[in-house]
């Protein structure tokens, strides 16, 4: 029998899903070694990202101790953990004073405290929402609140962006041979997997006989200046997986990376090297390795649930309003990647960090793209790996490739930030582009992660779906005017999109 999977699952089969004693935070692991794992790639590729996967499940299930460096000097009573921000302390070491500055806790002693449902990794209800305060206003009216996303198959999320990221720098670079060539200004359209990013400008700049081009990014649209899309965190202020995961670690934890801090004590809690160069990177590929979003189609698809015609029915009539009323301009049900190999670190421009946020040079610590650790979307996730039959075993954790060795990823999103109106606005603009604006958030796993929406206040996916406004208002007034079966239907779609652990060793005896 399969427990149920998310809230609005449940399936009989044999396979189980993760028990409540997995769901237990595990013991405390050692710090790992950058240089270790360096070592191992060289000796052995695959035993390499294995190990580094494997410290990376131990990290996140970890409670960590404060002889570890968990939590921080909130204020001079003491506390080391706390709900909500507290710009107003700002004595010597206190809240406000800690560096990096902190926008929010911590207020965890592991990852998966917070990341629980539907199991370990996954999102979370809105009692654990984070609430934040970036700009340290000390006014609970301008706090922001964060709804605990899922970490499920992030490699696939990072490497579109990378790819999207070298498409777009790549029609910059054109652009510049062409107005010194020409000597003339010129335009071109920014677009990057069927996604437009509006148009850049440039006009012949000569310095010393050199041509170089003048750039006029006024009309870039969804993305940053310098072209690098970024989809970690909620507002998509992150481009790596890395990146997101020290910031979090830092805020939520109290857990301060060697690379934000090098050997500085900045959060004041009498410890030092709480989470080396080694810990990132296994946390990093482990998150880019877990087994990605499913669907109830796929799995019935696969013998492993039995899903009654008038459902499968539903379900696709809901995929088609889904895609009729313009949900799906935005949400792209599928995008490839053309190159499946995750590279931890990454070699693309704008995803590798030459100099870590400590001043610490990434080699100098061991961080080099010589020693990356890599795994292929289509075949390198460890988990769900699933007998079909007695001699037919398929992992559908990894994600399906195409006859051109590109992956597929079912991702629901264009990775690309959108004015979403009033409903869906924060308190304050803290990165500059509006309050309103957020990148186009995945749907995928969408059936198994409720609350919905940044903040958690969507209880239902309908609800979500009728808080959507600015850019995306045409396509909720389109949804508002189906007949009720039909919003039915989209709603069961969305809910057929879910997360599921399928691992045989977790089955029932």
């Amino acid at each position: 029998m399969f427990l149920q999977a998310s809230r609005q699952l449940e399936i009989s089969a044999v396979i189980i899903l993760l028990t409540l004693s997995s769901q237990s935070m595990a013991e405390m692991p050692e710090s790992l070694s950058q240089q270790h794992l360096n070592a191992l790639v060289q000796e052995d590729p695959q035993q390499a990202f294995i190990e580094a996967f494997e410290a990376g499940d131990e990290l996140t299930e970890a409670a960590f101790t404060s002889e570890r460096g968990v939590g921080a000097k909130v204020s001079e009573t003491g506390n080391r953990f706390t709900r909500f921000p507290r710009a107003d302390l700002k004595g010597s070491g206190e809240w406000a004073t800690h560096i990096p500055a902190r926008e929010t806790g911590p207020v965890a002693q592991a990852c998966i405290a917070c990341h629980s449902a539907p199991y370990a990794n996954g999102s979370g209800p809105n009692p654990l929402n984070g609430v934040v305060d970036p700009l340290h206003t000390g006014d609970p009216s301008m706090y922001l609140h964060r709804n605990t996303p899922h970490l499920f198959a992030l490699g696939a999320v990072q490497l579109i962006a990378e790819e999207m990221t070298a498409e777009l720098l790549q029609i910059q670079d054109d652009l510049e041979k062409t107005v010194c060539s020409s000597s003339q200004t010129a335009s071109v359209p920014l677009s990057a997997k069927g996604t437009s990013f509006g148009m850049l400008t440039a006009m012949p700049m000569k310095t010393d006989g050199a041509c170089t081009a003048d750039f006029d990014r006024s009309g870039i649209i969804g993305v940053d200046e310098d072209l690098v899309v970024k989809m970690f965190g909620w507002k998509g202020s992150h481009a790596t997986i890395r990146a997101f995961t020290r910031h979090a670690a830092h805020n939520e934890l109290g857990m301060q990376a060697d690379e934000i801090v090098g050997e500085l004590d900045g959060d004041h809690d009498g410890v030092t090297g709480e989470l080396s160069v080694g810990d990132l990177t296994a946390l990093t590929v482990y998150m880019a390795a877990l087994e990605r979003p499913i669907s109830k189609i796929e799995l019935a698809e696969n013998g492993l649930l039995e899903l009654p015609d008038e459902e499968k029915k539903l379900i696709e009539d809901g995929r088609k309003s889904f895609a009729k009323v313009g949900c799906a301009s935005c949400h792209i049900p599928e995008l490839t990647v053309q190159s499946p190999v995750f590279s931890e670190p990454s070699s693309q421009i704008g995803f590798f960090e030459e100099i870590f946020p400590s001043g610490q040079k990434a080699a100098e610590q061991g961080l080099n793209q010589v020693t990356a650790i890599r795994f292929d979307l289509t075949d390198g996730s460890p988990n769900n790996h699933v007998a079909i039959t007695a001699d037919k075993e398929t992992n559908l954790g990894a994600f399906p490739g195409n006859e051109n060795g590109e992956a597929v990823i079912a991702w629901y999103s264009d990775f690309k930030r959108h004015d979403m109106g009033p409903l869906l606005a924060d308190a304050a603009d803290v990165h500059g582009f509006g309050a309103s604006v957020w990148p186009t958030r995945s749907l995928a796993g969408v059936g198994s992660t409720g609350p919905w929406l940044h903040d958690g206040n969507a209880t239902t996916l309908d609800e979500a779906i009728r808080a959507h406004g600015g850019e995306a208002e045409e396509s909720r007034l389109s949804y508002e005017a189906l007949a009720e079966q039909e919003r039915a239907a989209v709603v069961a779609f969305l809910e057929n999109l879910i997360i599921i652990d399928l691992d045989p060793e977790e089955e029932e005896e």
